[in-house]
């Protein structure tokens, strides 16, 4: 597949090329969620790797935070009005069609479900309040993290109006959203004990890990490095330009936050901490990512691209057709833990996900590109930010 046909593929990308290290982290961040998911039903990878494969969801957040703070920032930055009719729309037509056909499944065909129960009544999907007193075990609750996102993103853009009129308080709105949830989750874990000693998994799950209130930080730094791009470009470029000594703190924060969930039982420390820890090293990769100094920027991984196209898809059905694989593998005496099985689970979801981004997720796409398409002024900075770095570092990213 050739950088020219990418567009053809992925409408978002007719009027701006694609950053090959972005696509990268997005197609990492899809492939451990999958490989976390199938192996909570049986297909676990040797040495149990696969229990960290959460923390996707987390980059997931790191990356939609700058990308969608920078759209929304873009605007503001050049003394512009944000549309937010317009926003709202383009964001409706990427994220409704492909998800509210997915739900029609749940609903409809039970039969088909990865459990008999559904995580949450039909209207709290609808109105993507689904991660409010969530317990896991049930069907679609993978779901949780759209909710978080759909509930960000109705807030942030009158938060970002507030805070350009306010400069003085864009620091001072950030730092308080992290530390109130640092403070948030440890008051949650410490009202939450678990019989056994350390904080129970169960209260863990519906008061700490699924609530958005307790989930911002990945999504706060994703959107404070978009504001530091826009309006301080100049830190930005230091920021990239001492790229490479940020991967090595950034792996360190991921591995060191795992960590703090690895003991017997889970802790008030693991509870308050490992969420920023691991949202501050997803953070810097995020920078190592887009940096002009990194080969991730320059070098375009075979396959990554297309995989980040279909992310969004492949997130939404991955449990049905885990759920699918598992029942095929019992009935052909195949061992989940097999190489065949493994690799069968990852490309079905992957064979699936591309069959509902080309039958539902691109038509929208394409919809979304004749009928609210990028403003002038924000193509025309696409293209010299394309040019600029095409002069710099040989290609356009």
């Amino acid at each position: 597949m050739t950088r020219r046909s990418e567009p053809a593929i992925d409408p978002r990308f007719q009027d701006r090329e694609r950053q090959p290290g972005l696509d990268l982290l997005r197609a990492l961040a899809i492939i451990v969620v999958v490989i976390y998911h199938a192996a909570l039903f049986g297909f676990k990878l040797p040495g149990r790797v696969d229990r960290f494969g959460w923390i996707g969801v987390d980059l997931f957040f790191v990356l939609s935070g700058y990308l969608i703070g920078g759209q929304l920032l873009a605007p503001l930055a050049r003394d512009q009005r944000m549309n937010l009719g317009r926003f709202f729309a383009r964001r409706a037509l990427r994220i409704m069609p492909a998800y509210f056909v997915v739900l029609a499944i749940y609903f409809l065909l039970p039969s088909w479900r990865e459990y008999s129960e559904m995580s949450q009544p039909l209207w709290k999907f609808v109105l993507s309040i689904q991660n409010i007193a969530l317990h896991g075990g049930t069907a679609f609750s993978h779901a949780w993290s759209l909710a978080v996102e759909d509930q960000f993103y109705l807030a942030l853009p009158f938060l970002l109006l507030f805070l350009y009129r306010r400069p003085s308080s864009a620091v001072i709105v950030p730092c308080l959203l992290v530390v109130g949830g640092i403070a948030l989750r440890a008051f949650l874990a410490a009202q939450n004990p678990s019989i056994d000693g350390g904080v129970s998994f169960r209260g863990f799950q519906a008061w700490i890990y699924y609530p958005t209130w307790t989930r911002l930080d990945p999504l706060v730094f994703g959107v404070a490095l978009a504001a530091i791009e826009k309006f301080r470009p100049q830190w930005w470029r230091r920021l990239t330009n001492y790229a490479i000594w940020l991967w090595l703190p950034g792996l360190v924060l991921i591995v060191y936050g795992l960590w703090l969930g690895e003991g017997d039982y889970l802790t008030v420390i693991a509870c308050t901490w490992q969420f920023p820890l691991i949202a501050l090293g997803m953070a810097a990769l995020l920078i190592c990512a887009v940096s002009p100094r990194l080969v991730f920027r320059r070098v375009a991984i075979p396959g990554a691209a297309f995989i980040a196209s279909i992310a969004y898809s492949a997130y939404l059905i991955q449990k049905l057709v885990i759920r699918f694989v598992e029942q095929f593998c019992a009935s052909h005496n195949i061992v989940l833990t097999s190489a065949p099985a493994l690799i069968c689970v990852e490309l079905c979801v992957y064979a699936a996900a591309t069959i509902l981004f080309f039958t539902v997720e691109r038509p929208f796409l394409q919809l979304r590109h004749r009928i609210t398409p990028r403003s002038r002024a924000s193509a025309l900075q696409i293209q010299t930010t394309g040019r600029i770095r095409n002069g710099a570092n040989g290609e356009a990213t």
